[in-house]
């Protein structure tokens, strides 16, 4: 189904997509941003619950939206200073983040208007050009995002092209909560990140290089944890990012299939969130910056920890860390991940 959501101050439509399949889950995807607004999943009794925050009008997208839903690029996360170097050439990008540029800077992929190229009853393909020195990124790249449910799971697959060397890191950046966006925090709920590292930050949000063991941290999930069991802990990183704002480094090789790679629950709804992706690594973040400022889907406010994000990504400032995996993209080459969001019949 479509339906128009809104149009822009310069006149621009914005329209809507609902996919629906016969496992009980229920998307609503943006042409704006590529956002996935809502996403309905089923619990232990089989009532659907809307698990994702999201915004209700297009204004509020616009103009109060914290990346909600979104599609993130050409890089998504941060870069530090606003700068790197490719090929002996420095490209300078836009800071709006303190001295970083984070989400592809002031006008990234999450404020374009994606162009449908393929749509039906179960899935939908969004396409977006990005001009050569766009947000300061050589280049011209052709982005490619899929959103599809296929039987218990919700598939997100990302392709890039580029006729220039450039750098390009795409996520979704949605934040759940398994219990429904408007059932307040989500510190009871139940994580586990297949990853013996993570990536420390120094005090601007940049990762200091170093690949770090989670091991008697309060980093360490690799056994389900509650998200909020250890948030209020005096660990350095955690008063950086005034909760978890940080990369992990996922085990083992990902990259032709999707792998497992995070778990979730809530064990008041029963809902189960599985994540497999092809990328190395996740942003986790507890939603540490919601002020309730933002009015959501159900008409209430989100406030800190409303929800969480799991953004699959290659690493913060990579384009800046030799020894990070790169994200280089050349002509002639195919950027493509997936990352599969599955939720197996409640308990």
């Amino acid at each position: 189904m479509i339906e128009q959501f809104g149009v822009t101050p310069d006149g621009a439509t914005v329209d809507r997509y609902t996919l629906e399949n016969g496992h009980g889950l229920r998307a609503q995807i943006l042409t704006y941003g590529c956002v996935l607004q809502t996403l309905e999943v089923p619990d232990r009794h089989g009532e659907r619950a809307n698990i994702v925050l999201g915004c209700s009008t297009l204004d509020d997208y616009l103009t109060k939206s914290r990346f909600f839903g979104a599609v993130v690029g050409r890089y998504g996360n941060r870069i530090a200073g606003g700068s790197f170097q490719l090929d002996g050439q420095e490209h300078r990008l836009p800071r709006n983040n303190g001295p970083n540029s984070l989400h592809g800077g002031e006008q990234g992929f999450d404020k374009k208007i994606w162009q449908v190229t393929s749509a039906n009853a179960t899935s939908l393909t969004l396409a977006y050009v990005s001009a050569d020195g766009e947000e300061g990124y050589p280049g011209t790249l052709r982005a490619e995002v899929s959103y599809s449910l296929n039987g218990d799971a919700l598939h997100i697959g990302y392709r890039a092209t580029t006729d220039r060397p450039t750098v390009v890191n795409l996520t979704n950046h949605s934040y759940f909560n398994l219990a429904g966006e408007d059932s307040g925090d989500v510190y009871d709920q139940l994580l586990t990140l297949d990853a013996d590292r993570y990536t420390p930050v120094d005090e601007n949000q940049i990762p200091t290089g170093e690949l770090a063991p989670v091991d008697g941290t309060p980093f360490d999930f690799r056994k389900p944890q509650p998200i909020g069991a250890r948030i209020r802990e005096a660990h350095p990183q955690l008063l950086i990012g005034g909760g978890y704002d940080h990369n992990f480094v996922f085990n083992g090789s990902r990259d032709a299939e999707p792998a497992p790679a995070a778990r979730a629950e809530d064990p008041a709804s029963g809902r189960v969130m599985e994540v497999l992706t092809t990328q190395p690594g996740v942003q986790f973040y507890s939603g540490n910056f919601l002020t309730g400022s933002i009015v959501g889907t159900s008409g209430r406010t989100y406030r800190q920890g409303a929800g969480f994000c799991l953004e699959t990504q290659h690493f913060p400032d990579s384009p800046n860390q030799p020894a990070f995996p790169s994200t280089v993209l050349r002509p002639g080459e195919v950027h493509e991940s997936a990352t599969v969001f599955r939720f197996p019949s409640a308990e």
